[in-house]
């Protein structure tokens, strides 16, 4: 097992080198002066001069590139244009409210999706399962930004029930973590309808049926046991798409969390920001399918005695 996850981390440098590569081209290739929007329009040509000198913005691109991956395993992540500090501090200010937001928005998705997905498998081609794979269907297909906004309108602006931005009372909870959560719910379900289906239908299932076993006891017992892994491979993945995902949600309800302010980085061309949140949300997305992978072993007794 250890061999495994030792495995893993080291996959995952490529990995990180790859996301690396990409977003530092693509913010080399961006027009802009960093060193203008750190000084200003109005600032004099020596201090420009001086200050791309002492970036190293004169460097070569693999110089630069280099310098940053060094600089990154030490922990550095550059400086912020914007605030003058640290990139991996403000990374570590915001990504909380960011993980937060997520953790919830997967636990709306498990409690509604596993439940109606198992219904959902029972209650085949009833009025239910028709209803519910049609609203699941329904959920996905509706966009987050396009959601919030319609949940502000109704709950925020004319029912005054839910404030319609920020993040500071247990209430104002609701609404982020319902449009971020939504879809999510609907994925599970329709996963976890098609694995339980699959389930059901093995030999096992109609042998403990055959000896008298009790119903409830044959799905939640037997059949959820062995359909849970693609139930938790969608989970995961799941988890780690709503930590970049929540870059929409974050930003229409004004949510002080990593997203949005990569989105603030984006508007005021804060390249080291952008690097670092970017490099660090992959790292985080990496992290959870280790997770995930090392889950596995726990569901299932035959993977575990693979790694052994």
């Amino acid at each position: 097992m250890y061999k495994y996850i030792i495995k893993r981390l080291l996959m995952m440098i490529p990995i990180l080198l790859g996301v690396t590569l990409i977003i530092f081209y693509m913010t080399y290739i961006t027009p802009g002066d960093p060193a203008m929007l750190m000084l200003g329009d109005a600032a004099p040509p020596e201090a420009l001069a001086s200050l791309r000198e002492e970036m190293g913005l004169n460097d070569p691109f693999l110089v630069r590139y280099f310098n940053y991956v060094f600089n990154a395993i030490q922990g550095d992540l550059g400086t912020s244009y914007a605030t003058r500090r640290g990139v991996a501090d403000e990374v570590f200010a915001r990504f909380p409210t960011t993980l937060q937001l997520a953790f919830y928005g997967t636990i709306l998705s498990v409690v509604i999706g596993i439940p109606l997905g198992i219904l959902s498998a029972t209650k085949q081609y009833t009025v239910f399962d028709t209803s519910a794979t049609s609203l699941g269907l329904l959920a996905v297909s509706i966009p987050n930004f396009w959601l919030g906004l319609m949940l502000i309108l109704l709950f925020s602006l004319r029912l005054g029930w839910l404030p319609p931005s920020g993040v500071e009372t247990p209430i104002a909870w609701t609404l982020p973590i319902i449009t971020l959560g939504t879809g999510s719910a609907a994925l599970v379900m329709r996963i976890t309808r098609s694995s339980m289906l699959e389930v059901i239908r093995q030999d096992y299932i109609r042998t403990a049926r055959a000896k008298g076993q009790k119903e409830s006891i044959i799905i939640w017992n037997h059949a959820l046991k062995n359909a849970l892994l693609p139930v938790v491979t969608a989970v995961g993945l799941d988890f780690g798409m709503l930590l970049g995902g929540a870059v929409l949600t974050e930003t229409i309800y004004a949510i002080p969390g990593l997203g949005r302010y990569m989105v603030d980085s984006i508007r005021t061309r804060d390249f080291p920001m952008i690097q670092g949140g970017v490099l660090f949300l992959a790292f985080a997305f990496s992290m959870v399918n280790l997770l995930v992978d090392i889950l596995y072993a726990y569901i299932d007794p035959r993977i575990k005695s693979q790694y052994k």
